[in-house]
């Protein structure tokens, strides 16, 4: 067993890992259940399917935008584990509402609970990797670190493929029970209070937001490291809103496939997480990032060709997930998705590293919470531009194609990264 994997059997961790583990594989569970029940039951054009998919990536997005400030300062300033136990037993509530919403097909009650549940992972991002310096060692961080990326995203994989299996009415219940394992670990994970003295709490959340990123990304690490993570989750916000009508549109497939386009997502996420903590053996560092970007960006354009290569279902018609499996494009379309995904995964977790092991203690998590700030806006750039692509009239797979000059501007700006700060004190 590998040091990082070793983690799994120390409370110190894995209380963390499961609470996390569970929170985005019900987060995933609900977002993907009801994307493919607006896409696949509610609508039939593929402008409105694009145009619904970025609103609910915008409402998810929209509370890290405006209370990541807050959400930062009260982790500095309180013990994270108690936090979490809140935060917890508010994800029961918020899933009451997301399964009315399924139960009922109320696109208002879904779309609400998906905010809600923006509104919960913002104050649970900063804690979860804000801990992790506080309870390993350092030796310890980047391992950690991509165990819990390699979790999230393998928690991704069993929601969005759950959700193409079963009915809204049984992941309404699902959610709900999820919610509730999740309130159970929380209370295992140790404490953690404030390594230094609290800061007080600006609450006017514009001002504290511009406060902590004016404060933040005025250190040149730290503004490069952000800018990278922000740029790869730009990418992952196009991503993500394209893929239901990529499948649906230009592979047309049925949603069992478009579960499977995010399953192999997450599986390459989690690969590359750990792939690059065995390259890396556990320092700290920047140097594969801009190699691992510009893959990714080669996967992309191989994926633009393989669907302008594609042979669609007869006309009215989707392929089942069989008749996709054993279509002659397949294999080149699943390669070109896992690379994306390996190689993205292996770009954004060293970063993640970075932010939280070259700053001191007690400001981990204003860190991150500022590094999500950012994260947000451009989050909400991809949102916006996909919609305006669509209303444009853009296919799928040119808005696809775009992805590839996003990797451009990832792999420039991790480079003068690794430049900067690899092998030298760059504080």
């Amino acid at each position: 067993m590998t040091p990082s994997f070793r983690l799994l059997g120390k409370r110190r961790f894995l209380p963390l890992f499961a609470t996390q583990f569970l929170g985005a594989f019900n987060d995933n569970l609900f977002k993907q259940s009801m994307v493919l029940f607006a896409t696949y039951s509610i609508y039939s054009d593929a402008k409105k399917e694009a145009a619904f998919s970025a609103i609910a990536t915008g409402l998810f997005i929209l509370p890290f935008f405006l209370l990541s400030a807050l959400s930062g300062q009260l982790a500095d300033s309180h013990d994270k584990a108690r936090i979490i136990r809140l935060i917890k037993t508010a994800e029961i509530a918020i899933m009451v509402v997301g399964a009315a919403g399924l139960m009922f097909a109320s696109v208002p009650l879904m779309l609400g609970a998906v905010l809600a549940m923006g509104a919960h992972s913002t104050f649970f991002g900063p804690i979860k990797y804000a801990i992790l310096p506080q309870h390993l060692k350092r030796g310890e961080v980047l391992g950690g670190t991509g165990l819990v990326e390699a979790g999230t995203y393998i928690a991704i994989l069993g929601g969005t493929i759950l959700a193409g299996l079963i009915n809204a009415q049984v992941a309404a219940v699902m959610v709900l029970a999820v919610a509730g394992l999740g309130w159970l670990t929380a209370r295992g994970v140790p404490p953690a209070p404030p390594p230094g003295e609290r800061p007080p709490i600006d609450i006017h959340i514009i001002r504290a937001s511009i406060t902590l990123v004016s404060a933040t990304l005025h250190i040149p690490r730290l503004f490069l490291a952000i800018l990278s993570i922000s740029f790869f989750w730009m990418i992952g916000a196009v991503l993500v809103i394209e893929f239901p009508p990529l499948v649906k549109n230009v592979f047309t497939a049925d949603k069992q496939v478009a579960s499977l386009f995010l399953a192999i997502f997450s599986v390459g996420v989690a690969i590359g997480s750990m792939l690059i903590n065995q390259l890396l053996k556990g320092k700290v560092s920047a140097r594969f990032a801009p190699a691992s970007v510009l893959a990714m960006a080669l996967f992309v354009l191989v994926m633009v060709v393989a669907a302008g290569r594609w042979v669609p279902a007869p006309a009215g018609t989707l392929y089942s997930f069989s008749a996709f499996a054993h279509h002659p494009g397949a294999p080149l379309v699943a390669i070109s998705l896992l690379g994306v995904s390996v190689t993205g995964g292996m770009f954004v977790v060293p970063l993640y590293a970075f932010l939280t092991t070259t700053v001191e203690s007690d400001h981990t998590a204003r860190t991150v919470a500022a590094n999500n700030i950012v994260n947000s806006g451009l989050m909400v750039v991809g949102a916006v531009g996909a919609i305006a692509l669509a209303n444009a009239g853009v296919s799928v797979v040119d808005a696809l194609a775009s992805v590839a000059v996003m990797c451009l501007g990832a792999a420039a700006l991790s480079w003068r990264l690794h430049r900067a700060c690899d092998g030298v004190d760059c504080g």
